[in-house]
């Protein structure tokens, strides 16, 4: 089966049924590259999902917006990236959503009984308490965060891993993570892999 790029939101790609285990792996992907991969597929094999969906943001607040390629040109360099089952998708425009937590509120509230979780790297843990509603968002989905070069002690002390590190389960148990009611979350360790779109931005900026 080919993977399914939406052109249309929610209305085009998606097929999610009562049950279905669904990673959440929003990001600006500027540009997708290796360590986005293997995020990705990191996820899909720990939490046994059954799809992802990578949901490229229109613009990260934290981020400038002079430094970010169109979102079409974004979406299209994903492709190479992406697990067969796996979706792109360009929700969060069609929404007009800027931030997670409304991105999640609309998810939710269209596919009731769908198990949903929050992945991320552990580099965007180091930063997770400076997105908008960050706390609101623990306690709506489960979060899985994958290790990632050169952030292992800042996402370990970072605020979200003190204030919620009750609830973290181990890495062992991540199967189940899906399944568990919020707040819950993992830090799953591995290979780590040193691709960043920053370094790729910078090695493009050098070629011209």
């Amino acid at each position: 089966m080919r993977p399914a790029v939406s052109s249309g939101g929610l209305r085009s790609g998606f097929h999610l049924e009562p049950g279905m285990k669904i990673g959440l792996f929003g990001g600006s992907f500027n540009p997708a590259h290796e360590g986005h991969r293997h995020v990705a597929a990191t996820a899909r094999e720990k939490l046994g999902l059954d799809r992802i969906i990578w949901l490229v943001s229109p613009q990260n607040p934290l981020k400038s917006k002079a430094e970010t390629a169109p979102l079409s040109t974004r979406i299209a360099q994903i492709k190479p990236f992406i697990g067969p089952m796996d979706i792109i998708s360009d929700f969060e425009t069609r929404i007009h959503a800027t931030y997670t937590l409304d991105t999640l509120r609309a998810l939710k509230a269209r596919y009731p009984g769908v198990h949903f979780v929050w992945i991320m790297g552990g580099d965007s843990l180091a930063q997770f308490h400076k997105w908008r509603g960050w706390t609101q968002i623990v306690h709506m989905v489960p979060i899985a965060v994958v290790s990632r070069p050169g952030a292992l002690m800042k996402a370990r002390f970072s605020p979200a891993a003190q204030r919620f590190g009750h609830y973290r389960i181990d890495e062992r148990a991540a199967s189940t993570l899906a399944l568990r009611r919020p707040p819950a979350w993992t830090y799953i360790k591995g290979p780590l892999h040193s691709h960043s779109s920053t370094a790729l931005r910078l090695k493009l900026k050098a070629k011209r």
